[in-house]
């Protein structure tokens, strides 16, 4: 079945009014929920004081009918806090990330304008400026002496050794009592200390590892330790990412040439409005909808309705993905600034569904595809290379993460869901089913993949929510959908999510024909 495959208009606009009435439905339940429970003892630790605004307070005597006025007083919205990184980001911390980044763009621009060829130096001077003045020497000595360590495993030219020591370093960091042997030697405490530590210690082995093996594959010499330093130290990528690969880096960042496309500096200044814009939209959103607090209480979720644990669920699996759009869309705008190609934002998680898609940061699943997924798996046609490559790329992303019992099932329940998608793929490749969809229209063949798609789609949501939230409330979840919500709503909310599975086929049918309409435009 191909990708351009069209459907009535009036088929898409019947799908496009259910998924718009489901979606508006679910969402007042939610609000309703959220408007109930904001005094509530449990959820004071998520729910904090917002916004004020002035009301008005009716005075009167007896039963009121009498008036002596009105009082204006204060009047607060509470607001969803139980996401640390985000409230890390733009509330706590807001002011010291956007003078750090800031000074970056900046003295980049000068190096940029005076000395475009030594730009990278100047870049892992201010990097380690930067390090040394927010986490002090003793933590600048532990990431250098790994980088020094893994660029000598890299003079071997030995991919295993570089793999072996790579993987070792990035335990000493994931794994008690290594971790906390090497936290306990930076002194002071602030609140963003330990995610600085362990942001920029797991980011620096990842790309320490990624020097080491792009150093065994290059066939004549092997880069410099500065080149290495000057792929670490940049300081948009330090602390919190994307992951780019070295190879990528070092050939943009040696460009002496800095020229922009046409109408380049102008997406730079859409694409950083928008990022204001989502930031703007979150917080509001956060006012009127407490999806991240809620279902921490499950007694509070029993409450609610189908339709709307099932959209809850939903949310929480979206705002993650806003939260990581935002988060590496603000690096990726300094980055372009300064004349780099970085990671591009994860794909909508309302985009997916297929496991073969999803992931949560685009600069890990690179990493991850090109030295360990795509390495081992090749080209994801035999069904034992790509049940090794899938154990052995969630194995890495088990310590990436963090071992832990939370990680430990994530990872096993996405590498069978990745795997599944496989093995069902090829079934039906198989006799009779393959001369069955030859037989019918090129349409409902359509349809009947969508039916699949999206029952993957609510395989991805509830073996991702687990690790989003915790693992309670995906059980509550999945039971309410599968079996005390069976048959009506186990198969009500199939069909909505069918109906949105076939509006992202027609947007993937658009894009595939403006793809195919520039290569012909390009070829001529």
């Amino acid at each position: 079945m191909g990708v351009k495959t069209m459907l009535p208009s009036y088929e898409l606009g019947f799908y496009a009014l259910i998924v718009t009435c489901a979606v508006v439905y679910s969402g007042s339940g939610i609000f309703e929920a959220s408007r109930d429970s904001m005094n509530r003892k449990a959820f004071r630790d998520g729910i904090k004081p917002g916004w004020h605004y002035f009301g008005r307070k009716m005075t009167g005597v007896g039963s009121g009918v009498q008036w002596l006025g009105t009082v204006r007083r204060p009047v607060l919205l509470p607001q969803d806090v139980a996401d640390f990184e985000w409230v890390m980001w733009f509330t706590s911390f807001r002011n010291v990330i956007i003078f750090a980044l800031s000074g970056h763009v900046l003295f980049g621009k000068i190096c940029s304008m005076t000395v475009p060829q030594h730009r990278a130096v100047m870049y892992m001077l201010y990097g380690i400026l930067a390090v040394l003045g927010s986490m002090g020497l003793v933590y600048l000595m532990i990431i250098l002496s790994h980088c020094l360590v893994l660029y000598s495993v890299a003079l071997a030219k030995q991919k295993w050794l570089c793999y072996v020591a790579g993987l070792c370093c990035l335990a000493s960091f994931k794994v008690e009592p290594f971790s906390s042997w090497q936290s306990g030697f930076v002194t002071g405490a602030f609140d963003l200390q330990d995610v600085l530590f362990y942001g920029g210690s797991g980011f620096t082995i990842m790309r320490c590892m990624s020097f080491a093996l792009e150093s065994a594959e290059r066939k004549e010499g092997i880069y410099s330790i500065f080149d290495l330093l000057k792929y670490n130290f940049y300081l948009p990528f330090f602390f919190f990412g994307p992951v780019m690969t070295f190879d990528q880096f070092h050939a943009q960042v040696s460009t002496r040439e800095l020229r922009r496309k046409d109408d380049e500096l102008r997406n730079i200044r859409v694409h950083a409005l928008l990022h204001v814009g989502a930031i703007i939209a979150v917080d509001i959103f956060f006012h009127f909808f407490y999806i991240l607090t809620l279902p921490s209480d499950l007694k509070f979720m029993n409450r609610l309705s189908d339709w709307s644990l099932a959209g809850l669920a939903y949310s929480n699996l979206v705002y993650d993905w806003v939260k990581a759009a935002v988060m590496f869309g603000v690096i990726n705008t300094i980055a372009r600034l300064d004349h780099l190609d970085p990671p591009q934002p994860p794909k909508c998680i309302t985009m997916l569904y297929v496991f073969a898609e999803t992931h949560f940061d685009r600069g890990i699943n690179d990493w991850l595809c090109k030295y360990v997924y795509d390495h081992i798996g090749e080209n994801h046609d035999n069904i034992m290379k790509e049940l090794v490559a899938t154990i052995a790329t969630f194995a890495v992303t088990t310590l990436w993460l963090g071992p832990c019992e939370i990680v430990y099932i994530w990872s096993v329940f996405n590498c069978f869901g990745l795997n599944f998608e496989l093995w069902v793929q090829k079934f039906f490749q198989q006799e009779p089913f393959a001369k069955l969809e030859a037989k019918m229209s090129e349409a409902m063949s359509r349809r009947i993949r969508a039916a699949f798609g999206a029952a993957n789609f609510w395989a991805i949501v509830l073996y991702n929510i687990l690790a989003l939230n915790s693992l309670e409330f995906a059980l509550l979840v999945t039971k309410r959908l599968l079996l005390t919500g069976f048959p009506v709503s186990t198969l009500s909310i199939w069909f909505i999510t069918y109906c949105g599975v076939q509006l992202i086929k027609e947007r993937e049918r658009i894009l595939a024909i403006e793809e195919e309409k520039c290569d012909k435009a390009k070829a001529d």
